[in-house]
């Protein structure tokens, strides 16, 4: 399935279509916030299932969240620079994801290294993604 929502992101081109590209990581931040949810119920059970219930829905809509923000503000950036292959459209979306994540939790401090961090790996992606780096090299037979 993740395999499926990246492909859908990286087959529109960037700066291009912004609601597709908001619309496949508002996805993927759904997908990402449910499995954190239920890791979080498992390991520290609610106390009553209407409990249970608003702890999976608030992560699951604030990674959805994060992710819409971060596909509109990447893809409009890209519109505006007029550069779509440019990695400062990712670092640019990726900190207002992590912004988005500090108001969220009401910390300056988290939302500030949010921006940081989460800028600095989408831009990080992106540059991978251009140069064709890989992870991990294919097994030898």
């Amino acid at each position: 399935m993740a395999s499926v929502l990246v492909k859908e992101y990286w087959d529109v081109p960037d700066g291009t279509e912004c609601h597709r590209k908001a619309y496949a990581t508002t996805k993927m931040g759904a997908a990402i916030g449910l499995v954190a949810s239920a890791y979080h119920l498992v390991f520290v059970p609610p106390e009553s299932t209407a409990e249970g219930i608003l702890r999976a829905g608030k992560f699951t809509f604030s990674m959805a969240a994060v992710g819409a923000i971060f596909g509109i503000t990447s893809c409009i950036s890209a519109q505006i620079r007029e550069k779509p292959d440019d990695p400062l459209n990712y670092f640019i979306g990726g900190c207002a994801a992590g912004l988005t994540l500090g108001a969220r939790m009401h910390s300056y401090t988290s939302g500030a290294a949010g921006c940081v961090y989460m800028g600095a790996a989408a831009a990080l992606l992106k540059l991978g993604k251009m140069e064709g780096w890989k992870l991990a090299n294919e097994p030898r037979i």
